[in-house]
């Protein structure tokens, strides 16, 4: 059986922690930041985990699981 390849878009969207959690940046932060308040911006330059049904899918398409 073939090699799994790793999903390409994936790979730029998620990363994985040291503990093993999906992280991923917050929707919203492309374009349009003018109209966008400073706390806004601010608010979605963090990373945060991804929920339970996202991180399965991240896994299976990064070829974790």
């Amino acid at each position: 059986m073939p090699k799994m390849k790793t999903h390409s878009g994936a790979k730029k969207t998620f990363r994985l922690t040291g503990s093993g959690k999906i992280m991923h940046e917050r929707a919203g932060k492309r374009h349009l930041l003018e109209r966008k308040s400073s706390r806004q911006v601010r608010r979605l330059s963090t990373e945060t985990s991804a929920k339970a049904t996202v991180t399965m899918t991240a896994k299976r398409m990064l070829g974790l699981k």
